[in-house]
Order: structure tokens, then sequence, then C-alpha cells
């Protein structure tokens, strides 16, 4: 228990230092809430980060590094418990907390109190936001208490995930210009460095009830989540730090300040914790019982190194940033709907030269590449060929990937319906036609070492996920059709595209769904990897035929449609260049239908090329067999026709 106490005591001291020097908790000269406000606010979230940090990085460490048949499993799903009993009574503080602060409403006991505090977390979106934490931290509590089961679990981290989404959407840069880069870096920010903290404090707390020997493997599992953590705490904290402080001038204002201190206070924690963990590693496998005391000093000393980068997180979160936090006095029509200003005039160079970065797909991307070139290299070292071109068609899908939710089209998607619909086929079409030859599956099969502890890998979870129920049925050829086709019908023609272009996690979850849907249709046409179903060539060309009939049949409608889809959001953009939106709406109907079918063609082409090779290769596969037999079976025929003939 040394480390977690230490983490909390220098959390709460650095908390308390940061605040004096950012100004958090000063005295505000109007509507002043109290000390015991100015101070319990920050505190208070300084706990609902490390009970969400140890919920969401005990659950982790434990579908992922421990095996359920131990006692280790169980501990830590206690320990996550604990610590969404923890998330639970400090969200339902803060929330309260956040509820004086804002309104500046003095606590009594009388009705009027009562009433002004239901209808702030009834119908003020600050408070419906606590209001959601708490209730599902509360819900967490429970679950980890009375699920065991790893499949169900996975449901419960999800669930875990979903209550850092209202954290995320609060805090600086909120409902101003770089809204959704704001969401976006600081949400990976907060789940990662949870996973990387609370994994460290669940691996403190089970350290008895790891087994001889067991104490490296769950070591090396957790260091490499914590690398993966360490560089998305990186990244992201950068992007934060350059929305809220806009220019190098401003990093000696107290905000700056604090940032270069989380700065290098995070770089120290990774140099110092990758440095340590993988020389102690290799040292304890020969010698463990020298070393292993050495380690636990090392694991303390870093715990004390987190509690000071969570302390100045809590206290970054109450020091005023030097960047202004609102729009310009005479927003645009664009800044009103988007947040952000509109672009100049889309021309072909901005195709290529204009950004809009989106921090999720950037990593996913880059992480995606890295370790499909690392499971390459680990086949080649042991002497094991992989093709080249698979290697090249995955590598050129997440590029294209990248570009698609990163690039010029990104950056015009909200203003041009077009644009939008060239990003969507994109998404649906391009990326999985290049992805689905790569053979992720296949690939990770043959490099990722199995587990034979009763844990869960890498391996064994894509294993799972390929072999379970919903898996299978997704995978069926038919399935994966009427998905990929009625989708299209289903995201137009209902509320999912008013969601998509006007929420953030709305328009992450259209670029999931789009990728996913196409590349489960290309897997169940041309796929390398295994699949429980595959249709005869004949029926996978009959079924890609009627597939395109259907998405050129969409284009045709949207191009015949005489409304305008989302016509306060297309058509209220106040766009003084570019086709009208109406127009505009017709390009986008005709790229959907006559770009859509170039993938389609290559499609065809592939699935031909591929029923030609299976042809090819039955025809040596009986070739082969009349060399053993010496034409055993065409004899045998022979003689059969010869009897026949006799008898008649």
């Amino acid at each position: 228990m040394v480390g977690p106490a230490l983490l909390v005591a220098v959390a709460l001291l650095v908390l308390l230092i940061g605040l004096a020097y950012g100004g958090g908790a000063n005295e505000r000269p109007i509507g002043d809430p109290g000390a015991l406000v100015r101070f319990g606010l920050p505190i208070a979230k300084l706990f609902v980060n490390l009970g969400a940090a140890v919920t969401l990085g005990a659950i982790v460490l434990a579908l992922f590094a421990l095996s359920p048949k131990k006692d280790e499993y169980n501990r830590a799903l206690d320990i996550a418990a604990s610590g969404a009993a923890v998330y639970t009574v400090a969200a339902g503080a803060t929330g309260f907390f956040t509820f004086l602060n804002v309104t500046g409403t003095a606590i009594t006991f009388d009705d009027q109190f009562g009433a002004k505090l239901g209808l702030f977390f009834s119908d003020v979106e600050l408070g419906q936001a606590w209001l959601a934490t708490t209730l599902i931290a509360a819900t967490l509590t429970v679950l980890c208490f009375a699920v065991r089961g790893q499949i169900l679990m996975v449901f419960v981290g999800v669930l875990a995930l979903v209550s850092f989404v209202p954290m995320a959407q609060q805090g600086h840069a909120a409902g101003t210009a770089g809204h959704d880069a704001a969401v976006t870096s600081l949400g990976l920010h907060v789940v990662f460095a949870a996973i990387w903290l609370g994994g460290l404090v669940t691996i403190v707390l089970i350290r008895k009830t790891l087994e001889s020997g067991r104490l490296v493997a769950v070591i090396s599992r957790y260091s490499s989540l914590a690398l993966v953590a360490f560089i998305v705490v990186a990244v992201s904290g950068y992007a934060s730090a350059e929305l809220r402080i806009g220019s190098l001038d401003r990093l000696l204002t107290p905000y700056g300040v604090l940032v270069l201190g989380k700065v290098a206070v995070l770089i120290a924690i990774g140099l110092f914790g990758a440095a340590q963990r993988n020389w102690l590693i290799k040292k304890m496998q020969s010698s463990q019982k020298v070393i292993s005391g050495y380690f636990w000093w090392i694991v303390v000393a870093e715990l004390g190194f987190m509690g000071v980068a969570s302390g100045l997180a809590a206290a970054l979160a109450r020091t005023a940033t030097p960047v202004p936090e609102e729009l310009a006095v005479t927003p645009t029509a664009a800044e009103l709907l988007t947040g952000e200003p509109l672009p100049p005039e889309l021309t072909f160079a901005r195709y290529f030269t204009s950004w809009d970065i989106d921090l999720i797909w950037l990593l996913v991307t880059a992480f995606g590449i890295f370790f499909y070139l690392a499971g390459v290299v680990r086949l080649k070292r042991r002497g094991d060929r992989w093709p080249i071109h698979r290697t090249i068609f995955w590598v050129a899908g997440l590029l294209v990937l990248f570009y698609l939710t990163n690039g010029g089209i990104a950056a015009y998607q909200d203003y041009l319906f077009s644009v939008h619909m060239l990003g969507h086929m994109g998404l649906t079409m391009v990326v999985p036609v290049l992805l689905v030859p790569g053979a992720p599956v296949t690939l990770a099969m043959r490099a990722v070492e199995k587990r034979e502890d009763g844990s869960r890998g890498p391996r064994e979870w894509i294993l799972l996920a390929v072999h379970s129920k919903f898996g299978t049925v997704l995978a069926n050829p038919l399935v994966a059709a009427l998905l990929f086709a009625g989708s299209l019908w289903i995201f137009y023609y209902s509320p999912l595209l008013r969601w998509a272009m006007t929420d953030h996690i709305g328009h992450e979850w259209m670029i999931v769904h789009f990728v996913l849907t196409g590349y489960l249709f290309v897997q169940s046409l041309i796929g390398v990897d295994p699949v429980p179903y595959r249709l005869s060539y004949p029926l996978r060309l009959l079924l890609l035929l009627a597939t395109m009939a259907a998405h050129a049949f969409f284009g045709l409608a949207i191009m015949s449609n005489v409304g305008l889809f989302l016509a306060d959001w297309f058509g209220a953009m106040g766009r003084t260049w570019g086709p009208p939106p109406m127009v505009d709406q017709q390009i986008g109907g005709g790229i959907a239908w006559s770009l859509g079918e170039l993938p389609t063609i290559a499609l065809a082409i592939t699935v031909a090329i591929q029923w030609s090779r299976s042809d090819t290769r039955e025809q040596k596969r009986h070739d082969r067999n009349a060399d053993r037999t010496d034409d055993a079976e065409l004899r045998e025929y022979n003689e059969q026709l010869a009897r026949m003939a006799a008898r008649d």
C-alpha cells in the first residue's frame, strides 16, 4: 500500500501547489462560491481521475495480462470495483461542487436549494454530464463485483471507456474553435493515462497473489501496454497544449509553466520506466529474489512521479488558459454550425495541402502500420516468408485511411456534401479493397505468440472474435452484403446523418462503421483470412453485381432527390464559393454512382483471377494425383466403360 498512498499524497500536495501558482483556487471578485468549493472541486476532480484510472487500468490488465484461473484475476477485479466506488463518490461530489461553483448558490437545507440542484442535474448540460458519469461509475462498481467472466468483462471495460466521454467533452476549448480536436486529444489523454497509471497501481496491489515466475510475465505484458499508453499520452498532450497555449511566447504564463512541468514529469516517467523495467525484467528472469525487492522500490518511485503528473493535471483543469475560450464577437454561420471559420475556396491543390488532423485516426494508422511491419519482421527473423504484396496493400490502405480522415477531404467535408460523399466512398470501398489483401488476421496468427497460462493476449482475442457466433454472422457473405448496401440508405435517410455531421462522436462512429462494413463485404469476396463460410466464385460475382446495382441505384436516388439533405447544415454555411447546395448534392450523388463503380471493377477482376487460379490449382492437384497413382482413376473409368460395353 506504500505506492498507492504515496501516489495520493504527492498528487494532493502538487495539486495545492499548482492551484496556488496558477490561481485556480483564487477568490473571485464577483460570485465567489467560497473556499470550500474553490478547493473542494479540484480535489474531488483529482479523485475522479484516480478512481477512473484504477477502474479502467485494472480491467484492462485483467483482460490482457492476467489469468482467470489464478487469484490474481479476481483480485484485480476487486481492485477495479474499489476504484469504481471511489470514482462514484468523487464524481457525485464533483457534480455537487460544480453546481455550487457555476450558480454561486450557498448551501442551505430548504426546498429552494433542492429545486435548483435538481434543475441543474436534469436540465443543464454540465449537470447532466456529471450525473451520467456518477451513474455509470455506480454501475461499474456493481458490475466489477458481480461479473467475472472475461467476455462479459469486455463489455464492462467498454462501459468504463464510455464513462470518460462526458469528461472529455468538458474542459478548456469547449465550444470554441478547435472543439473537436480538443475533445479528441483530451479523451485520448485521460483514457491512456488511466490505463498506464491504473495498471501499475493494480500490479502493486496484487503483488502478493503473483506466484513465483508470474511477476516477470505480468510486468512484460504491462510494459507493452504502458509503452503504447506513453506514446498516446505524449502525442495527445502535445496536441492539447498546442490548442490551449497557441504560441511559444505563452509558455511563460502560469498555465504554460504548469504544462512544461507536466511534460518534464511525463518524459521522466517514460524514460525511467522503460529503461528500468526493460533492464530489470531480464535480470529478474535469472535472479528474481535479488532483483525483486529493488524492482518494487522502482515502481513506488514511479508512482510518486505519476502522483506529480496527476496533481499537475488536476491543477491545469482549474487554471485559465492563455488562449481565449470564446467565439468571435460576430461569428459567421459556419462558425456557429461547426465551431470553425469557413475555409477558403476548395481547389484541386487544396485537396492535398489542406489538413484537419484527427488524432484518433493518425494514431490508429500509425500503430496499424507499425505492428503489421513488426509482425512481418518477426516472421522474417525466424525464417518464414510473407508475401511483399500483402505488406504493400496494407500500408497503402492505412495511408489512404489517414488521408481521408486527416487530409483535404476531412477539411472540407463539413461544408460540401460532394466532398463528404467522396470521403464516404473512399472509406467504404477504397480502403477495404486495399486492407483486405493484407490478411492481418493470418499475419497475427503466425506472428503473435500463443498464451499458455489461460490469459488472453492479442492472438487469443482475435481468434475469439473471428470464431464467435456474432463474428460468424457478420462474416456471412449475405449479411455482409446487406450491411454494406443497406447501411447506405439507413444512414442518409435517417437521423444518423445529422448525428454524424453535428456531433464529433457521431462522426467517429461513421468512419468506423463504413470502414468495417466495407471490410466485411470485401473480405467475403476476395479475403485471404479464414472465414466460416465462403460462396463459390460464380455466386460471389452475382452477389457483387447485385450489391453494386443497389449501390448505383442509391447514387441515382440522391441525384434525383428534390430536397436537400440537412438543409439547415449544408444549406446554411454561408458559402460564397463552390456550387450551390442543391447542385453540390447532385454532384455527390454522381460520385456515389460513378466513382463507386471503379472499386467494383477491381473486385470483379480480382474474383475472376482468384477463380482462374483456383481452377488451375485444382487441375494441378488432379495431375499430381494422377502421377502418384499412375492414372488409376482414368484406368478405372475406362474399365467401367468397357464393362458397360461388354454387357450391352
